[in-house]
Parts: structure tokens; C-alpha cells; sequence
């Protein structure tokens, strides 16, 4: 099958699978089983495909409508970069629906679950593709509904519902300004087509192209939880595992990094965009790190992880690498995936989301215990795993980068950065697996069945494997996007630089350890002090938020509400109101009794009478 025909199809099988899965009966558990794996596996087979068979870009475009000047696309356009990010995309897809059989085995709701999941396997599949600005919002926009539903699946947690709105109303926020960025950049380039919009830029007024770019990175901060707007991403925990994976891992999240190595020419002439971005990024790392530090909830310990791990990929993009902050993408959906699904393995195992009821879990489940070791030494970047590559590949980035502030600033914060994602990393370690039992569940747990643990040894694999390819010929090139034109990079850079990154790695890990060492009945948190509630609430930054913005806005509609209802609908039902009065008036002088009728009507003839003789005399 050509590249023009296999294109197009990569979001189309999941979308097939998804629309058959909605219609599919509540009952009908086995169908929508077996549609989900079987849109994930073409899916699949598809990136696959275009990974081997994609050389040189290739693009396709369809006009939809000319609007005077403006012309209206769609299309797809293909490169390597695209085609990795899509088998990324797939394989998680992929371990997560395998993985949901099991985990969801009595849930009620499955059957629209699984088509949920393949519509939001399509979407983020149709961003990847996307030849077209239009298109691309189109697979934006679809992710955010997907994920409000997917958060607030299991309606039995209280918290699901109010997770799920406020993944959805903090991302709009972020939407908002990506979308009045794309109809300027659009409207101005005369195309939404992006590589006509890519080719218009050196054409366009630098305002505009800054302006454009700064819009473009409110709807990116949105959706991949970056500094202003990453409060969602935590609470989001409240969703199913899988979907946790899901989000972090390959959707989501992933969406606003690889937009912008799509669009990066406008954020290369949008300055101070990229400014932005890294100041950004090294909040959102340090946020991130020192807030996973005492969480004591295994998954929000993964989540904050997440917010610091895609900081790293937009610091890389800040700092002139795309290429980098690809490489880091694709690691991180590898190891981030089996974290999750790992967790969901002992949560479903343990019955409790919280460490302070799990411990000594590594001869109980040791599929799961050496899967996730794994994972969580991709994450610190200890060698050779794949998260070692990817990130010492950032830090080089920064320190080999051009002179100035912003290089220098992601490098110290990305090696604060390490240290402090050695420590919490160490913590979910010794605390879930090593020491005794702390809860009857623990003592009583075991590796569950088959769809739950083959995935999440599966996703060992390239956890372990995929940073060598930074070995591999040309492969930073194929991960520098087509439309720019930027020198290739060196992924698998090993020198003098690297002590210090894996100096802070071992330095994190033994104080950890040591505090552990103290005390394994207890949590090496505890040793944070003070700064305990502060990290364990994120810097308080959603009580801020809740008191700068979300109170005063509730208290301005309550207030206008107030005022429609007693000033519009008051004037308006007073109208009606005084109206139908005065007919009942009127009515009843209309049913006045004959005696007093006549005597009107006498009353009102001798009165015209009595006029007309004033006015003839008056004559």
C-alpha cells in the first residue's frame, strides 16, 4: 500500500473502530473488546509501515472552499518525525486497551469506554498527520471532549465529575488563544495549509508572527500542562489508570510539544515566544519535581513527574532543539506508559492508591516490581535506559547552545531537575516494594492476570532499548521536522558533561536512600519539614487560582444572573404582568350588568352631546 493511501488511513481505523464501538449495546462487552484492540493494532501496523517506508516528506492537500483570498485545505503531510510519533502513539494505545479488559472487567459502561479510547487514539493520530491548520484543530479540539469524558468515566468517585470539568475548563482556557493564533496566522498567510503558512513568514509583519506564536503557546501550556495552566493534570488522576497512561503518555500531553516542532519556524520568528517558553518550562520542571516529592498517592507522584518530564521537552524546544524534545517525547511515552499501567497493577492489587498502605511488593509481584524498576530508571535517566539518552540529549542541548540567559537557566534547572526526580523516583521505589506490608492488601498481593502484566512488561522493553537509537544513523535528522531548517543534532553525546547529571542522579538516590535506611516504616517525606504542605499542594497555586479567578468569576455570575432575573425578566414579566392587568379591568367593564351599562352608555352619549354643543356654539 502507497504512503498517499496509508496517510490518510493512520487516524481513520481508530475513528472506524470508534463509531462502531458507540453503537455498539452496554452488554456487548466481547465486540467492543475486540473493536478497541483491533483500531489500536491497525493503528499500529499502519505507523509502522510509514516509519519504514517514509523517507522523504510527503504531503497531500484537497481544497475545501475559497473564501476570496483565503483558501480552505485538508490534507495530510507525512514525515519520519510524524510516522514515530504515530507508532508512539499506537503502542500505548495499543497496551492500554489490551490492559483495560482486565482492569475495567466490571465496569458497566465498558463498551463506550473502549470507543472513547479509540476516538481519542484517532484524534491525537489526526494532529500527527495534519497537513492543514484546520485539521489540526479538529484533532485538538476532539482530544479535549475525549478527555473530559474519559476523566469522569467512573461517576461512582466524587471527585471524577469535578476532574473532568476542570481538565476541560482550564485547557479551554489554553484553546482560546490557539485558536485565535491559528485564523491569524491562517488569515494573514492567505492558507491554513501549513507548509504554505510555514513559507509565508518571512513575508509577514513581526508583529503579527509574534502575536501568533504567543497565542499558539497558551493553547500548548494548556494542553501539555505547562506552567500557568498544568493544575488540571494532577486531578486527572481521578480518571482510570489507563487513562492516566494514556494522557501522560502518547495524547494530551504530547500534543502541544509536538505542535510546536511542527510550527516551529513561528515560534523561531514569533520573538519572544521561545523566551517565553523556557521560562516556562524551568517553572514547570522545578514545580513539577518538588511537588511529586510528597505526594503520597502513587499516581499523583506520576502525574507531577509528567508536568516535570514534558518541562524538559519544552526547555529542549526553547533552546533550539526540536529534535531533542522529540527524542525526549518518544522516551518518555515508552517508560511513562509502563509507570502507569504499573500502578494500576498494584492499586488494583493493593485496593488503595496511597504508599502508606503498600510496601514490600517486590517478591509478592515481581513482573511488575522489575517492569517498573525499569521505568522508573528511564525516568531518572540512569544508563543505559532510554531516559538517560533523551535527557542528557536536553541538558547538552542547553549547555552546547548559543550564549545567553535562557541556556544557561534551563541547564542549572535541568540538572536541579535531576536530583530532585532521583529522590521522589527513589521514594515510590523503596516505599512501594521494599520493606514490610503496611496494609492487608499488600500482604495479600500478586500479579494479576495476563492483559494487565504483558503490557506492562511489553512496554520494559523499549523503556530499556529506545534511547540507542540515538546510535543509529541520520536519527536526529529524522526527527528534525522538514519545514526547518536546523543543523543535525547529536542525541548520543557522551563526555565530560555527563558526570554532572549522573553525579545529581546518585546524589538524589542516596539521600533518599539514607532517609529511608533511618526509618522504612516511615516516609522519607516527612524529612521535608515544613515544606511538606507546601509541596504537597503544589505551592498553593490552585488556591490562588481558586481565589483570583474562579471565586471572583462565580461571584460575578451569580451577580448577573441576580440582575437578569430581577432586572430583565422583572421589567420583561412586569410588562406582561401590568398588560394583563389592564385587561382584567377591561374585562370587567365589559361585564358590567345591564342597569349600570345603560347607565354608562346614557353618561357617554349625554357627554358627546354636551361636547357638540360647546363646539357648535364656539363656531
Amino acid at each position: 500500500m502507497s504512503v498517499d493511501v496509508l496517510g490518510p488511513l493512520l487516524p481513520v481505523v481508530p475513528l472506524v473502530a470508534a463509531l462502531s464501538g458507540f453503537v455498539l449495546p452496554l452488554r456487548s462487552r466481547t465486540a467492543a473488546a475486540l473493536l478497541g484492540i483491533a483500531g489500536a493494532t491497525g493503528a499500529l501496523v499502519v505507523a509502522i509501515l510509514l516509519a519504514v517506508r517514509v523517507d522523504e516528506p510527503f504531503e497531500t492537500v484537497v481544497e475545501w472552499v475559497q473564501i476570496g483570498n483565503l483558501s480552505v485545505t485538508a490534507g495530510v503531510r507525512i514525515d519520519s518525525a510524524a510516522a514515530l510519533v504515530a507508532v508512539a502513539v499506537g503502542v500505548v494505545a495499543l497496551a492500554v486497551q489490551v490492559y483495560s479488559t482486565a482492569y475495567l472487567h466490571d465496569d458497566d459502561r465498558y463498551p463506550p469506554y473502549a470507543a472513547q479510547v479509540s476516538l481519542f487514539t484517532a484524534a491525537m493520530l489526526l494532529v500527527v498527520v495534519a497537513g492543514d491548520l484546520i485539521l489540526l484543530l479538529v484533532g485538538w479540539e476532539i482530544m479535549g471532549i475525549c478527555s473530559y469524558l474519559l476523566i469522569g468515566h467512573d461517576r461512582r468517585l466524587p471527585e471524577a465529575p469535578a476532574a473532568a470539568v476542570k481538565a476541560f475548563l482550564v485547557t479551554r482556557v489554553g484553546d482560546i488563544g490557539f485558536l485565535l493564533g491559528i485564523v491569524l496566522l491562517g488569515v494573514n498567510a492567505g492558507s491554513f495549509w501549513i507548509t504554505q503558512v510555514l513559507a509565508s513568514l518571512p513575508g509577514l509583519p513581526a508583529a503579527t508572527v509574534t502575536a501568533a506564536a504567543l497565542l499558539l503557546l497558551a493553547g500548548v501550556a494548556g494542553k501539555s500542562a505547562q506552567f500557568p495552566l498544568h493544575t488540571w493534570l494532577p486531578d486527572a488522576m481521578a480518571g482510570p489508570t489507563p487513562i492516566s497512561a494514556l494522557i501522560h503518555a502518547a495524547t494530551m500531553v504530547a500534543a502541544g510539544i509536538y505542535v510546536v516542532t511542527r510550527l516551529y519556524p513561528v515560534f523561531v520568528l514569533g520573538d519572544p515566544s521561545l523566551v517565553v517558553l523556557g521560562v516556562m518550562a524551568v517553572i514547570t520542571v522545578l514545580i513539577g519535581a518538588l511537588a511529586a516529592t510528597a505526594q503520597d498517592d502513587i499516581k499523583r507522584v506520576l502525574a507531577w513527574s509528567t508536568v516535570s518530564q514534558i518541562g524538559y521537552m519544552a526547555a529542549a524546544l526553547a533552546v533550539g532543539a526540536p529534535a531533542v524534545a522529540l527524542f525526549h517525547l518518544l522516551t518518555h511515552a515508552a517508560f511513562k506508559a509502563l509507570l502507569f499501567l504499573g500502578a494500576g497493577s498494584i492499586i488494583h492489587e493493593v485496593g488503595s492508591n496511597s504508599m502508606s498502605a503498600m510496601g514490600g511488593l517486590r517478591r509478592r509481584m515481581p513482573a511488575t516490581f522489575w517492569s517498573m524498576t525499569i521505568g522508573l530508571g528511564a525516568l531518572i535517566g540512569l544508563p543505559p535506559l532510554a531516559g538517560f539518552w533523551s535527557k542528557d540529549a536536553v541538558l547538552h542541548a542547553a549547555s552546547s547552545a548559543e550564549a545567553g540567559w535562557l541556556p544557561g537557566l534551563v541547564y542549572g534547572v535541568g540538572l536541579a531537575g535531576v536530583l530532585i526526580t532521583a529522590w521522589y523516583a527513589g521514594r515510590l521505589w523503596l516505599r512501594t516494594f521494599f520493606g514490610t506490608p503496611r496494609s492487608p492488601g499488600a500482604s495479600s498481593a500478586h500479579e494479576p492476570s495476563w492483559p494487565m502484566t504483558v503490557p506492562v512488561v511489553v512496554l520494559a522493553v523499549p523503556s530499556a532499548l529506545l534511547g540507542l537509537l540515538a546510535f543509529a544513523d541520520g536519527f536526529g535528522a529524522r526527527l528534525t521536522p522538514f519545514v526547518v531548517d536546523l543543523p543535525e543534532v547529536e542525541l548520543s553525546h557522551l563526555g565530560a558533561e555527563t558526570a554532572a547529571p549522573l553525579a545529581a542522579l546518585v546524589l538524589g538516590f542516596v539521600l533518599v536512600w539514607a532517609l529511608w535506611r533511618r526509618d522504612a516504616a516511615r516516609d522519607p517525606a516527612r524529612f521535608l519539614g515544613p515544606l511538606r504542605s507546601t509541596f504537597d499542594n503544589a505551592f498553593w497555586l490552585d488556591t490562588v487560582q481558586d481565589r483570583l479567578v474562579v471565586r471572583p468569576v462565580v461571584v460575578l455570575a451569580r451577580r448577573v444572573s441576580t440582575a437578569d432575573q430581577r432586572v430583565v425578566d422583572g421589567a420583561v414579566e412586569g410588562t406582561g404582568q401590568g398588560t394583563a392587568d389592564a385587561g382584567d379591568v377591561l374585562a370587567a367593564w365589559h361585564r358590567a350588568g345591564l342597569p349600570r351599562a345603560a347607565t354608562a352608555l346614557l353618561a357617554g352619549v349625554l357627554l358627546f352631546a354636551f361636547a357638540a354643543a360647546l363646539y357648535g356654539s364656539a363656531t
